[in-house]
Formats: C-alpha cells, structure tokens, sequence
C-alpha cells in the first residue's frame, strides 16, 4: 500500500479528488473510520509525502521515521479478526483518522522491512523516465521498476537500440 499511495503523486495526481481517494479505497480496503471528506484527502496527500521521503534515507533515517509514525499514531498492537479477515494486527484504533490508521499501518510494515535486514527492498523505479517507488518482495531481490510498462518501455528501448548497432 505505501508504494501505491506515494505513487498517486505526479502528473496527473491520482489522489486529487475525493473520487480519487474512493477508488484507491477500493484497491487498499480499510476497515473503520473514512471521513471522504476534504480534510481527510489532504491528510492523506501529507502522509504520501512524508513516506516518498523514506525511500530517499539511510536505514537509521528509515528507523527513525517509522518510530515518529508509530509515536504519533499511539499504536499499540493487538491481533484481531473480523469480516472476512482472519487473525491479523491493528494498532491502533478503528475511530482514528485514516491518514493515522495508514500510516502505523506502514510503520508496522516497515518494521517488519527492517528486523528482517531487508531495508534494500525499497527502491525507486529503475526506468530513466520515471519517478515512481517500488517495495521489491520478489524472492531473489531482482524487481527494478514500478510496473510492468515500465519494465516493457526499457526493455524496448534496448532492443532498438542493439537493433540500431547491429
């Protein structure tokens, strides 16, 4: 979810609209409070800002960053299980705003990032063009953009190249 959310920045801004947030809600489910109000938009713009940021630290910043997240949202673990989800963490509560329940929620994953050593599967899009950010869960550590049409457009641009050599 985190890299989703930093990737709605850009032209065009894919979280600008209240609409826009209704259909990333459809994408990222969250269970609990959502305001769909216009406070609640441009909390969500300030946190996808400040987790943009995280891809651009060293592993003490990223550590420090998840502790500020995980300070401010007051979490505090518990297992639970509701709907159609079995056993899983909350950490903080349901009333909560959004943009709060977002963000321990990615501190929580972040933890998980750092206590496994894993803090080199946050990336930024290896294509020339692009700006977006990626979180590299694949088994050998070898994802190097955000998408697969980035992935395509690279590839393409080899192949013309060598094409052109040859």
């Amino acid at each position: 979810m985190m890299a989703s959310l930093v990737n709605t920045a850009g032209e065009p801004d894919e979280l600008a609209t209240l609409a826009d947030l209704d259909a990333f809600l459809t994408v990222w489910v969250f269970t609990g409070r959502v305001d769909r109000d216009e406070a609640e938009l441009a909390a969500l713009r300030r946190l996808r800002a400040r987790l943009a940021g995280f891809f651009d630290v060293d592993e003490e910043g990223l550590a420090d960053g998840v502790n500020a997240l995980l300070r401010e949202g007051r979490a505090l673990p518990q297992v639970v299980r509701h709907d159609q989800w079995n056993w899983h963490l909350h950490a903080t509560d349901d009333d909560r705003p959004l943009a709060t329940r977002m963000a321990v929620e990615v501190a929580m994953a972040l933890v998980d990032l750092l206590r496994a050593e894993r803090f080199d599967r946050l990336r930024r899009c290896e294509a020339p063009d692009c700006d977006k950010v990626l979180v590299d869960l694949s088994r050998n550590r070898s994802r190097r953009f955000h998408s697969t049409a980035c992935g395509n457009r690279v590839a393409a641009a080899a192949y013309r190249a060598r094409r052109a050599d040859s």
